[in-house]
């Protein structure tokens, strides 16, 4: 009689439970710090700054979320990240429509007065011209919010890091990553090479030798 074929699940439960808590965690300590250099990339890009980076972040999060849940038979990956990168998403949709309409709004005024003012009257002229300065105003508004977003989805997957490398004894420098702001907390920023990367900071004791967390 044939053996009967194992699961995927079955067979890691065999495996040493350090070794497979260690695999999962340096793959996630990966996808997360090429997730930071993403988010912080397009922030800095957002901002005017020249910024060469390729990876977009929305597609790492979302595949983050798919392995994560492929793990769920070790409890391991953090649960609110798919609610708070879904809010986050929500809020720079509402923030792109707000904007537009805002803008539509500033345009149709502005041209109906001036419309009306060559028409009727060219006193009408100015009241349009008048609130041209608010698209100023919108352009700056949409900007600070979208830059507040940023940062925090940023902050929030430098604590991720941080909590992951304290959690199963990581090597900080291994998952090094780029930051082209410099506003983040909890970061050192170290050189290697001709290049200079950041790293978590982790507390005085917080990763020597102690046994991985198993999730339970």
């Amino acid at each position: 009689m044939s053996e009967a074929v194992k699961d995927s699940v079955e067979v890691a439960l065999e495996l040493d439970e350090r070794g497979v808590y260690s695999h999962i965690a340096k793959e996630s300590a990966e996808d997360i710090r090429r997730i930071i250099s993403s988010i912080d990339a397009e922030r800095a890009q957002r901002k005017g700054f020249t910024v060469y980076y390729l990876d977009d972040w929305d597609d790492l999060i979302r595949e983050r979320i798919r392995k994560g849940k492929r793990h769920t038979a070790f409890d391991f990956y953090n649960p609110a990240l798919l609610d708070i990168w879904e809010e986050k998403v929500g809020e720079l949709r509402r923030i792109r429509m707000t904007e537009r309409f805002l803008y539509s709004g500033i345009a149709l005024f502005a041209l109906g007065f001036v419309l009306v003012g060559l028409l009727f009257g060219a006193y009408l002229i100015p009241v349009g011209l008048s609130v041209l300065p608010l698209w100023v105003w919108v352009k700056d508004w949409a900007g600070e919010r979208r830059d507040l977003i940023y940062h925090q989805l940023t902050q929030f997957f430098i604590d991720e890091m941080r909590a992951l490398i304290e959690d199963y004894n990581l090597n900080p420098e291994e998952y090094r990553f780029k930051l082209f702001n410099d506003d983040y907390f909890g970061v050192s920023i170290l050189r290697f090479g001709r290049e200079n990367f950041a790293v978590v900071s982790v507390e005085p004791g917080k990763n020597e030798e102690q046994p991985p967390n198993s999730g339970e």
